[in-house]
C-alpha cells in the first residue's frame, strides 16, 4: 500500500499530480513554475520508489507526497495520486520537466467549455526520433479507428480531467506507462467529451534517459490498443477480422470450384471460423456495455 503524508479534509479546486521516479534534479525548477501559474492548487508528488531523495526534495518545495516503498510503475503512481488528490480537477504532468506549466491554463479553459478530459497534444517534432514520431502517428490512427473518434495524441501524459470521471476508470488503468492510452479510450467509450490542446513538449531537465523503451513499450501499446478495442468497441475489431476470414474462404471456394468443381473442407472451416468470430464480437459487445451502464 502506498504511504502518504497526513491529509486534511479541505477540498481544493485543482490538484496537480506528478508521478516521479528519481526526478530530484527536475523538481526544484518545475514545482515553482506550477506555483506561479496555479498558486492555490494542490501539488501532489507521487514518489515511485525513488532512491535519489525525490520525495524529500518535493516536500521542501511545499508539495504533498505519496510514497511507494518500491517502484510500482508510472500508471500505479498516477492511480495513487488520483486517489489521494483533493481537487475536483486533476492535472497530470511528467515530473521530468518536459511539460510547460504555462500550458495548464489552456487545458483548464478547455475543460471549462464542458469537456471531461483535455489532453495536451504534442507537436510531432517534440518526439525525439522519426521512429518514435512514426510509431505515435500509427497508434493515434489505429486508436481512432477503434474508437470512432479522432485521437491526436494517444500517449501524452499531460492532461486535465474531471476527478470524479477519472476515478471511475481507475480499475481499468494498467500500472505501466500505458495509462494515457487506456484512460483516453475509456472516456471516449463512456461518452465523455475529450478535447485536445496543441503543446510543445520540451527536453527532459535531467540527464537520465527516458524510462520508456521504444520496442518493448511500443509493442505493449499496440497490444493494449487491441485489448481496449476488444473491450470497448468489440465489433470494430471482430467484424473486420470476420469479414477477412469470410472473404478468404469465399476466394478459396471460388478457386476450388473453378479447378475441381467442388467445395473443400478448408472453405467450410473458413466460413465457420468467420461465423464464430462474428458471434464472439456480438457477445463481446454485450459484455462491453456492462462496463458503462452507469455512464451512457
Amino acid at each position: 500500500m502506498p504511504q502518504s503524508e497526513p491529509q486534511q479534509s479541505a477540498i481544493c479546486p485543482i490538484s496537480v499530480v506528478l508521478p516521479a521516479k528519481n526526478e530530484a534534479a527536475a523538481l526544484p525548477a518545475l514545482i515553482p513554475k506550477i506555483r506561479a501559474v496555479l498558486p492555490e492548487a494542490e501539488i501532489l508528488v507521487v514518489d515511485d520508489g525513488s532512491d535519489d531523495g525525490t520525495g524529500e526534495v518535493a516536500a521542501t518545495l511545499g508539495a504533498r507526497i505519496v510514497r511507494h516503498p518500491y517502484s510500482m510503475g508510472n500508471g500505479a503512481a498516477v492511480k495513487a495520486g488520483a486517489r489521494a488528490a483533493r481537487g475536483k480537477v486533476l492535472v497530470f504532468m511528467d515530473a521530468d520537466g518536459q511539460h510547460d506549466p504555462a500550458d495548464i491554463p489552456r487545458l483548464l479553459a478547455k475543460l471549462d467549455e464542458g469537456y471531461r478530459m483535455v489532453v495536451g497534444a504534442r507537436h510531432p517534432r517534440s518526439q525525439a526520433s522519426w521512429l518514435r514520431r512514426f510509431a505515435n502517428a500509427f497508434y493515434n490512427r489505429l486508436a481512432s479507428v477503434m474508437t470512432g473518434y479522432r485521437i491526436e495524441d494517444l500517449t501524452s501524459g499531460f492532461r486535465a480531467a474531471d476527478a470524479e470521471a477519472f476515478r471511475t476508470f481507475l480499475y481499468l488503468l494498467p500500472n505501466g506507462f500505458s495509462y494515457p492510452t487506456t484512460s483516453t479510450m475509456a472516456f471516449f467509450r463512456a461518452g465523455f467529451p475529450v478535447a485536445y490542446v496543441p503543446i510543445h513538449a520540451g527536453r527532459r531537465q535531467n540527464d537520465s534517459r527516458s524510462h520508456i523503451r521504444l520496442v518493448r513499450d511500443g509493442l505493449r501499446f499496440f497490444i493494449i490498443i487491441l485489448k481496449i478495442g476488444a473491450l470497448f468497441s468489440p465489433m470494430r475489431l471482430f467484424l473486420p477480422v470476420s469479414g477477412l476470414i469470410f472473404a478468404t474462404g469465399l476466394g478459396y471456394y471460388g478457386y476450388t470450384y473453378w479447378a475441381w468443381h467442388k467445395l473443400t473442407n478448408m472453405s467450410v472451416i473458413l466460413f465457420l471460423g468467420s461465423l464464430f468470430v462474428f458471434m464472439m464480437g456480438i457477445v463481446s459487445e454485450q459484455i462491453s456495455s456492462l462496463h458503462y451502464r452507469f455512464h451512457e
